[in-house]
């Protein structure tokens, strides 16, 4: 890995530390996801940090950016745009929505109707939106990072497994430790810091280091340990269902991304293990008569699948 791609990486992670105190390992992730080609929810209880995570990565990154709030009332146009017609042309005229943009922030994505989160899956799978019979490309890159309250909040939808399996990567913030929040207390508010953010991303150096990416070497041996995870998720019965291919291709990709982020150009399998959780814990989900979430399942995969056989 060159050595100007590490520099600029480490950079953009502090720069953003500035104003997210305290989540190094969550900003690594949401970068690794940027990398990877792929999208994010962040899901946690309100106030600790998720738009202000977002906003500030948008910054650092230098992308085009738009900001949608979701609510109850939303519609799939006010997010796809709609056609108007002039009468001076006579004609109808297509007025794009906010989701033609590079980085499309979605805050509180539960608090929309599953028709209107639906639009977005054309958007996240392939890059293009179907508007009226006509197919319309989206600006490259194209990162989408959603936001979303706990399902027990009043006021939300759950995610359906298809809108689920758009996301790269699930990650929380959680509290703050006690450091960083007593930095927050007495520093005042960080978005008001988020002026003074340097953008050291651009378009082009993103499409650059997303195909370094992709030139990260994973051997046999790695391979082989994902389709025993894999495979392991299909076969024990504590899983109502296991982790499809694409999941598999997701894993790798991330694992070459979070390889990349430490100064390697190949990946070992601690680097599968870190990026395990938050790639398929939105995707799995315990059997009827099994106990456990995401990070429950996690953890009994990591215990019972071995690094080599």
């Amino acid at each position: 890995m060159r050595f100007e791609q590490l520099t600029i990486l480490e950079q953009v992670s502090a720069e953003i530390g500035r104003v997210v105190l305290g989540k190094d390992r969550q900003v690594q992730q949401a970068l690794c996801c940027l990398l990877a080609r792929g999208h994010l929810l962040i899901e946690d209880l309100p106030g600790v940090g998720k738009t202000t995570l977002s906003q500030a990565f948008a910054k650092v990154t230098g992308l085009d950016y738009q900001r949608m709030q979701f609510t109850s009332d939303l519609l799939p146009a006010d997010i796809l745009g709609v056609s108007i017609f002039d009468r001076n042309s006579n004609a109808f005229h297509f007025h794009s929505g906010p989701i033609f943009t590079q980085f499309l922030l979605v805050d509180e994505i539960n608090r929309a109707s599953p028709k209107t989160q639906s639009a977005l899956l054309e958007a996240m799978a392939e890059q293009q939106v179907s508007i009226e019979g006509e197919t319309r490309q989206l600006p490259q890159p194209y990162f989408v990072m959603a936001t979303q309250n706990p399902w027990f909040q009043s006021g939300t939808f759950p995610l359906p497994e298809s809108q689920l399996d758009r996301f790269l990567m699930r990650i929380s913030l959680g509290y703050p430790d006690e450091r960083s929040e007593r930095r927050l207390l007495a520093g005042g508010d960080p978005r008001a810091l988020l002026a003074e953010l340097r953008p050291l991303l651009n378009a082009e150096k993103i499409i650059a280091l997303q195909s370094a990416v992709d030139k990260v070497e994973v051997r046999d041996s790695v391979l082989s340990y994902v389709q025993r995870l894999i495979g392991y998720t299909r076969q024990d019965s504590h899983y109502a269902f296991g982790l499809s291919t694409r999941a598999a291709l997701a894993l790798i990709q991330c694992a070459k991304a979070w390889a990349m982020l430490q100064g390697r150009d190949y990946v070992l399998p601690d680097d599968i293990q870190l990026v395990l959780e938050p790639v398929a814990a939105h995707r799995l989900k315990a059997a009827a008569d099994s106990d456990g979430e995401g990070p429950d399942l996690i953890k009994r995969l990591l215990s019972q699948v071995p690094v080599v056989v």
